[in-house]
């Protein structure tokens, strides 16, 4: 201070603040969702690396699963299935006005998917799993 006259003797260090009320986008989140249900990859490890919560990636993830958040067959192309959930609720419940299965010469039977409270697909048994699937991925991003 004697000799600088300007009453300041030494350094300033700025800090950055690391965490804090961020708005990730969407497709953002679901980038980071399906990198962190690669197999052998931690969730924690993965939310260091793109800084944010672990509890907050797990959040995501919850949502994932729930079909909140709508991950894309893009994002979701270098996942192995056996990251991903494989259960879901199943109920098998017989319908008296469906005709037989002999009498149509199809496989019979109707399988529904309910995806949240508003949207309900009905896939007649004859037509294939993957057509189902896209479907149902299909509409869950629209619910």
């Amino acid at each position: 201070m004697a000799d600088g006259g300007d009453g300041f003797d030494g350094c300033i260090e700025v800090v950055q603040r690391t965490r804090g009320y961020r708005r990730w986008p969407d497709e953002v989140k679901a980038r980071i969702v399906a990198e962190s249900f690669q197999s052998g990859v931690r969730v924690v490890d993965v939310a260091r690396r793109h800084d944010l919560a672990a509890h907050q990636l797990s959040d995501w993830r919850r949502q994932a699963r729930q079909g909140k958040l709508v991950l894309s067959a893009d994002a979701m192309a270098d996942v192995s299935s056996d990251a991903l959930p494989a259960f879901v609720p199943v109920s098998v419940e017989p319908e008296d006005d469906a005709p037989s299965a002999e009498a149509d010469g199809g496989t019979g039977g109707v399988i529904t998917i309910e995806i949240g409270d508003d949207v309900v697909l009905r896939v007649p048994g004859d037509v294939p799993a993957e057509r189902a699937a896209a479907m149902a991925r299909a509409l869950r991003g629209a619910a």
